[in-house]
């Protein structure tokens, strides 16, 4: 699984730096290329000539050595990963904020390929509301975090902080490059954000949805091999490189943007928050202010789940999203069964960090065969990959 695949191995100023012997061994026995890059604090710990024997590679500290420039911008284009294990409480806050002051953190910051984090610090620093929001922000970044260990740490106490064990890197890493291709061939629909519906020129009725969980679900379909087409309304954020991006404004507009493109989609994600009504009959010119109320009149928008669930066939899978404030089980499930989708992932205003504008969700996922999976809150890339496994397995199940 490994063979032939370009890995980084970023080593800090930790203890547990004394692992990555064994985490170079597991990598290139399994026929990885590795390039390790320390931080200066790291070789206080762990010598760089035991690795560079080991990696059969010369180890990097330096962005200048013996006036030769270690190109940080190539490295973080040449590998297929970067795994940084371990990393200090000091590394994991300088990446959270975009810090520069050494070669390992300018090749984090000019990577293009998968990170992978594996923390080591003492369970107080672990802990610490800074750490964990460091966490948060890396993982709100596409980040994957491998998680820490319950056991002796370096204080002489004990609990959490202790890294993974290299065994357990070594598994999540393989594992996650057999995940990488299991949507390879398969072409996948998203739809993400808000539609905007016209009122007159100027104005509109539309939602607070940011576009960020749809776009974490179609950069988690692309890195693992599908062909992914992404219809987003009005959104400010950033769209990864490789997706077919099909910009619309309204409802009608996303409506037709699906249609083109479903008989020949796989696996349909509906995640947009597309409006139920829009005006009937739009001003042509702007609606100026006059008496105390102003009554606009209002038509259905077209039912785009319910539309593409009366014609999907047995070989696609169509999955919605149900937002809801009260009574959300029995609503998602009796909009899974109205809509004839397959899978609905519910999200409910009531759970704290999940919603719309947060980097965090917390969801159920209900399906046709009578599942139902309830996850804790998490950042949007982590949920992304947790709705994208639940397919999977519906389809394979």
């Amino acid at each position: 699984m490994l063979k032939g695949k370009k890995i980084i191995l970023g080593i800090t100023g930790s203890i547990a730096a004394y692992k990555a012997v064994l985490m170079v061994r597991l990598l290139v026995k399994a026929g990885a290329d590795v390039k390790v890059i320390m931080t200066p604090a790291a070789e206080g710990f762990i010598t760089p000539l035991s690795l560079s024997t080991l990696s059969k590679n010369e180890v990097l500290s330096q962005l200048s050595q013996n006036d030769s420039w270690a190109n940080h911008v190539m490295l973080g284009r040449w590998a297929d990963l970067m795994l940084i294990a371990p990393v200090s409480c000091n590394t994991l806050a300088k990446m959270a904020h975009g810090a520069c002051d050494n070669l390992l953190l300018a090749v984090y910051l000019s990577a293009v390929c998968p990170v992978v984090l594996a923390p080591a610090m003492d369970e107080d620093m672990w802990k610490h509301p800074a750490t964990q929001d460091n966490i948060r922000r890396l993982q709100s970044f596409g980040n994957q975090l491998i998680p820490v260990n319950n056991g002796e740490l370096a204080s002489g106490l004990s609990g959490e902080g202790r890294m993974a064990e290299p065994e357990e890197i070594f598994q999540f890493i393989s594992s996650f490059f057999k995940t990488s291709n299991e949507l390879a061939g398969k072409r996948v629909l998203i739809t993400a954000g808000p539609t905007y519906e016209m009122m007159d020129p100027v104005r509109f009725i539309g939602n607070f949805s940011s576009g960020k969980m749809g776009i974490a679900l179609a950069k988690e379909c692309s890195s693992r091999g599908a062909d992914v087409t992404l219809v987003l309304g009005p959104s400010h954020e950033t769209v990864p490189e490789g997706l077919t991006v099909q910009k619309v404004r309204s409802a009608a507009e996303m409506y037709e943007a699906c249609k083109k493109v479903f008989d020949d989609t796989d696996i349909a994600i509906m995640c947009a928050a597309v409006a139920d009504y829009t005006p009937a009959e739009p001003a042509k010119e702007k609606i100026k202010k006059s008496g105390e109320t102003l009554v606009l009149n209002l038509k259905k928008t077209t039912d785009i789940l319910k539309e593409l669930g009366a014609i999907k066939t047995a070989n696609q899978t169509l999955v919605g999203f149900a937002l809801e404030t009260n009574n959300e089980k029995a609503f998602a499930q009796k909009k899974l069964e109205a809509k004839n989708a397959d899978m609905i992932v519910l999200n409910s205003l009531n759970d704290a960090g999940a919603g719309f504008g947060h980097d965090t969700n917390k969801i159920s996922i209900f399906d046709k065969k009578g599942g139902e999976v309830n996850f804790d809150t998490k950042s949007k890339t982590a949920v992304a990959a947790d709705i994208i496994n639940s397919i999977i397995s519906y389809i394979h199940a």
